[in-house]
């Protein structure tokens, strides 16, 4: 089992810079991918960034392009989201998630994310 936990959500201005962290623990040797997701209200949660654990390899939402980035330290035992440019449309319920399910994670479906994390909010205005 691996437990996961969020910290770094805040209430930020427009344009401000925020870095989400994600600490995980237990058997996180078995993940095959970890990733950060967020769900607006009245919408679907979404994968925004995703990093494969065997390489580094790492994808993005289209609305995360070139403004947030996702990182690991060197264990892979914690994961960050930084973030910039922030705008009112990135308000949101931030959840860390990770998979053991093998390849299918990166494609950033939710069903392929078996770990989640208490979901930390990230308000801006």
């Amino acid at each position: 089992h691996v437990q996961l936990v969020e910290s770094g959500g805040d209430s930020v201005q427009d344009g401000g810079s925020p870095k989400l962290t994600c600490a995980a623990s237990g058997y996180t040797d078995t993940l095959s991918c970890m990733g950060w997701f967020r769900q607006a209200p009245g919408k679907e949660r979404e994968a925004v960034a995703i990093t494969e654990n065997d390489d580094g390899t790492t994808h993005y939402a289209d609305s995360a392009k070139g403004r947030f980035t996702i990182s690991q330290d060197s264990t892979l035992n914690t994961l960050y989201l930084q973030m910039s440019n922030l705008k009112p449309g990135d308000t949101a319920v931030y959840y860390c998630a990770a998979s053991d399910m093998g390849g299918y994670c990166r494609g950033g479906h939710m069903t392929a994310y078996n770990y989640w994390g208490q979901r930390t909010q990230v308000t801006v205005s």
